[in-house]
């Protein structure tokens, strides 16, 4: 087991006064079998009412409202107890179901497909885990870390056929090819030491629990990483969304900071 401090902080600033805006924010890591969080502290600027729930994924969910402002922020930090056990949590099967099938933004296109069958005699096993596995050893092989090459809107697809792309593209091509092996599978979003960054990861569903596996790092999860939450793609667990009137362009800073506590 490993204790983590961590922080994220993100500030969004405006070219024009937002007059009114209503936000979620999903960046409040959850209670799982592999982690334990403690010591959640939040603070938002313009300071605001706001309540605490959770979404149909049952990720965990702030909500409210701002009245006029030209820069919004928000620094959400506490402590992990990470690598109680390896699985995150036991199945639910009605829950599950979602996991199942393709969706959004990991649909497998041609070239995904026709890759998936050139690989699927070498990495077939009648053990979900020992073949998820071998896919992202594949995957992480054949396909490159490269910022800047790919969107938030980049579909695992169109990130295969580039060749290159950043996490969260390695998440949902890995995603495709593991509902093309029929396993279930689904997106998490995340924090690990050393990134920088949020981080996204895949949790695949073997012998009624979920395990997470980071074809990025082409590791299972291990202590290093805090769970934030799940979805069928990374559009189901983004950390900031909004609605608001006003605001012209904008400007947006992220810091993300992950360490050990030493005893």
């Amino acid at each position: 087991m490993k204790s983590l401090l961590f922080d994220y902080y993100m500030q969004i600033d405006y070219s024009v006064p937002v007059s009114k805006c209503n936000y979620t924010i999903k960046c409040i890591p959850q209670n799982t079998s592999r982690q334990k969080i403690e010591n959640i502290k939040i603070n938002l600027f313009p300071s605001s009412d706001y309540s605490i729930g959770t979404d149909g994924l049952g990720n965990s969910q702030i909500y409210g409202s701002n009245a006029e402002h030209t820069s919004f922020s928000f620094q959400i930090s506490g402590e992990a107890l990470t690598g109680i056990e390896m699985y995150e949590e036991k199945e639910n099967e009605s829950a599950s179901m979602i996991f199942k099938h393709p969706y959004g933004l990991n649909k497998a296109g041609e070239n995904i497909k026709k890759y998936y069958e050139k690989i699927a005699s070498e990495v077939r096993s009648d053990d979900a885990y020992e073949t998820s596995l071998s896919i992202m050893n594949k995957l992480h092989k054949d396909f490159s870390y490269k910022q800047l090459v790919t969107t938030t809107e980049t579909t695992a697809e169109e990130a295969f056929s580039l060749g290159q792309g950043v996490c969260q593209d390695y998440a949902h091509i890995f995603i495709s090819l593991l509902h093309l092996a029929k396993i279930p599978a689904r997106y998490v979003t995340g924090l690990i030491i050393g990134e920088g960054a949020s981080h996204a990861w895949v949790e695949i569903l073997h012998n009624g629990y979920w395990y997470g596996l980071d074809p990025t790092n082409n590791t299972s999860v291990t202590t290093d990483h805090i769970k934030i939450g799940v979805g069928r793609d990374a559009k189901d667990c983004m950390i900031n969304r909004g609605i608001m009137h006003g605001g012209g362009f904008h400007t947006q800073k992220i810091t993300v900071k992950v360490e050990e506590i030493k005893k």
